[in-house]
């Protein structure tokens, strides 16, 4: 159990990364390449239908060669980096330039508990909203994840999920999680237990159909709940929602008061200190509280008012005297209700009918609308440049709502979902292609193209990031035992030797043997940074196929590194020679630029969690480390320009054992980290789960 526990924490490799960035954003250099690109010309036409779109495409089919005129018109078209070559997605990374802070969404193909571990580092306390829609535990939902629980083990997987999603919410941010009565007092008490005992704020009511089942057995069930939670209550500021047209048009002002339009509100309470009042206002009329009621005001207050012509008589003087509410000295929108109808923010049959239009086939159950996830983020305050994270992402719902509230108003909001079942690939990702592309659809196809303020407003990169699985990780283990371990084992147990075996068996042979195994690890292998491969299964598949391993993204994660540059790869070819006292040294001290020289290098830059800029150097040893250790010196003194005098770096990461004891700061401390070592650690790091 405790080995079986290890593998479930330990952080997943990241197998696959692929970015779908907006064509508006690449460089005019990268064009002709991507029109030459069969395989995504072939999605464009699956799912933008492009060779029906006048312009530069005039007819259907494959007959028309496709021009950077036609990628130039429209911007709002995703190139996806898994139809072309890892040279070309390297260069285009380096040629963006500071990745990150163009990512607007991202989308993890994983089991979510795994996915929260992986990027607890990267995104700790940076997550404004969090809304879930976990399975139902009714058994029919048609979720991946298993959907008929006993209902501890539906809480035990929920708070599992929440408290690792706890460090990744700021102190300003909520909690939003979609259930029905079946689960409705047990997700209360998970956000109590994982946010606090004042953790749990409302049970807001969701009015999820508009029409009476008259066939059901007892009640017509019209409602599902969101249960809203809060890390801290004092930090919170609820959203205000935007005023309607209706609540808008009770503010007039038929007197012309140079305030501006206003409203009548009463004089009175249903609550107050005394009933006992009277106040005389300067025209002469008196005017006491209702019977039952309290005054509002004091007498102070009632002054003031009537000084500043603050109180309304009726258009004839002779009406029970109100206050004038003046539009401008009220909030600049409305307080949220705990009852959401579904005229306001959708309902089931609202939903479906969204997915169909993108997916006539309608390929998923149950999806929510898109007006409800928007009305959590308003309420949730979730403004510019500041993120929504779905762990259970279904069809998409939340990135779609996202996309659409960025282009309806000022910001640019982000998100992040995370999915494992196997409609990621046909549902979910499609679908936030298709309206980054255009926000209308019919049958499948659009209907009309984004204009020029939609396409800027539109998400500019998403990157999809694919993890190890559990079921990988097992799969990959690599049992190593000697012929006397093996001998051991198999002959007859003695007497009284039984327990000895078995404590053998469960700890020697599961934690020992099997180290220097892919999934766990295997540093020898870090030599070739491009050629760490684990086994990988993708999910509704059977088939196992070689992947190679993105150490790179996977090292990024597990430092919490923002991206602020990534290099594409630089090969040098050197030659060396020996001097008088036998020690290597580069000839001419010179490395040059070589496609095929032995020497590849790969940069990242960025900033770690505390604020330190680092840099993370991959390489390729080869069977030489002296030589290797020798062009690493060239490369980070003559290439990157790294000095003691100017210390650009906080931190270096390397792979492989180095001579980089002459790189201290000016503090003399020292600044260079192993990379595997680094690597190792995080990844078996169990502290914050």
């Amino acid at each position: 159990e405790d080995f079986q526990k290890k593998l479930w924490l330990k952080k997943k490799f990241v197998v696959e990364t692929q970015w779908c960035v907006r064509v508006g954003c690449i460089p005019e250099e990268f064009l002709e390449l991507i029109v030459a690109n069969d395989a995504q010309r072939e999605e464009w036409v699956s799912l933008y239908a492009i060779d029906e779109i006048d312009g530069d495409l005039t007819t259907v089919g494959y007959s028309v060669p496709l021009k950077a005129a036609f990628l130039r018109a429209h911007p709002t078209l995703v190139v996806d980096t898994r139809h072309f070559d890892p040279a070309f997605t390297a260069r285009l990374l380096e040629a963006l330039g500071d990745v990150d802070e163009q990512t607007d969404g991202l989308l993890f193909h994983s089991e979510n508990f795994q996915a929260l571990l992986v990027i607890q580092e990267r995104l700790r306390e940076s997550v404004q909203c969090i809304y879930i829609d976990p399975p139902y535990n009714t058994g029919s939902d048609g979720f991946s994840y298993k959907d008929s629980y006993q209902h501890s083990s539906w809480l035990a997987m929920m708070e599992g999920r929440l408290r690792i999603a706890r460090g990744l919410m700021r102190a300003t941010a909520a909690l939003f999680v979609s259930t029905d009565d079946t689960e409705q007092a047990h997700a209360r008490h998970v956000i109590e237990t994982t946010l606090g005992r004042d953790g749990f704020l409302a049970n807001v009511i969701w009015q999820k159909k508009y029409t009476r089942a008259n066939d059901a057995r007892y009640f017509s069930d019209n409602h599902d709940f969101l249960l809203v939670g809060l890390p801290c209550r004092d930090d919170f500021a609820i959203g205000l929602l935007q005023r309607t047209d209706a609540q808008s048009a009770a503010y007039l002002n038929p007197d012309k008061h140079p305030k501006g339009p206003w409203k009548a509100t009463p004089l009175h309470a249903k609550s107050g200190a005394s009933s006992e009042f009277a106040y005389t206002f300067r025209n002469g009329v008196q005017w006491s509280p209702p019977p039952g009621t309290f005054a509002r005001y004091s007498l102070e207050t009632l002054e003031q008012l009537d000084a500043g012509d603050e109180i309304w008589f009726g258009p004839d003087g002779l009406s029970v005297p109100s206050r004038k509410s003046f539009l401008c000295d009220v909030k600049e929108g409305v307080t949220p209700v705990t009852i959401w109808p579904y005229e306001e923010v959708g309902h089931n049959h609202e939903a479906t009918n969204e997915l169909k239009s993108l997916f006539p086939s309608n390929p998923f159950s149950n999806p929510k609308p898109t007006r409800l996830i928007a009305r959590v983020a308003e309420v949730s305050a979730v403004r510019d440049r500041e993120c929504l994270l779905d762990f259970f992402a279904g069809s998409g719902t939340t990135g779609h709502a996202v996309i659409a509230l960025n282009r309806e108003g000022i910001g640019r909001r982000r998100f992040i979902l995370t999915e494992m079942g196997a409609h990621f690939d046909t549902v979910l990702v499609p679908r936030l292609k298709k309206v980054t592309f255009t926000p209308e659809w019919k049958d499948g196809k659009p209907k009309r193209l984004a204009t020029p303020e939609e396409a800027d407003r539109s998400p500019r990169i998403m990157k999809i990031v694919r993890l190890e699985s559990y079921e990988d990780t097992l799969n990959n283990l690599d049992i190593r035992r000697s012929e006397q371990q093996k001998s051991l084992l198999e002959e007859p147990a003695a007497k009284g030797d039984g327990k000895l075996r078995e404590q053998y068996l469960l700890k020697y042979m599961l934690d020992v043997e099997t180290r220097g195994s892919q999934s766990l690890l295997n540093v020898a292998a870090f030599r070739d940074p491009t050629a760490y491969q684990l086994s990988v299964k993708r999910p509704g598949s059977d088939e196992s196929r070689e992947l190679c391993v993105d150490l790179l993204e996977t090292f990024n994660w597990l430092i919490g590194l923002t991206v602020e540059a990534i290099a594409a790869p630089q090969v040098f070819s050197a030659s060396f020679e020996r001097d008088e006292e036998k020690r290597l040294q580069l000839k001419g001290g010179r490395i040059k630029a070589d496609p095929a020289g032995p020497f590849w290098f790969r940069r990242v830059e960025g900033k770690l969690p505390d604020g330190r800029k680092a840099l993370v150097v991959w390489r390729k040893l080869g069977d030489d480390l002296e030589q290797a250790n020798l062009v690493l010196d060239h490369f980070l003194t003559e290439k990157l320009k790294i000095s003691t005098k100017d210390f650009e770096f906080d931190v270096i990461y390397v792979n492989g054992s180095n001579n980089l004891e002459n790189l201290k700061a000016p503090n003399d401390t020292w600044k260079v980290r192993l990379l595997e070592q680094e690597f190792h650690r995080l990844m078996f790091a169990t502290e914050d789960v």
